[in-house]
């Protein structure tokens, strides 16, 4: 996946969260907020993995060497 792939995920992902949120549909329904949850996690593995992207692009090696990480793994991180 290149990174113009991976910003197009996250446009697409974040369109549908706020398209959820703008709705109310959030607070309508339990599938709603597992969806909205669902989209919360797969942003941060396609930001993460965006980063990586560039992180190793930056020094020099191949951006193509970095893989999404788990959801444990991303959404573990300390603010």
């Amino acid at each position: 996946m290149q990174d113009d792939d991976i910003v197009q995920r996250i446009s697409t992902l974040a369109a549908e969260e706020h398209e959820l949120e703008r709705s109310g549909a959030v607070a309508t329904g339990e599938d709603n907020l597992a969806r909205l949850r669902e989209l919360e996690v797969a942003l941060d593995q396609c930001w993460d993995l965006l980063r990586q992207r560039r992180a190793r692009r930056s020094a020099g090696l191949d951006p193509d060497d970095a893989h999404p990480r788990d959801v444990g793994t991303v959404e573990g991180y300390q603010q």
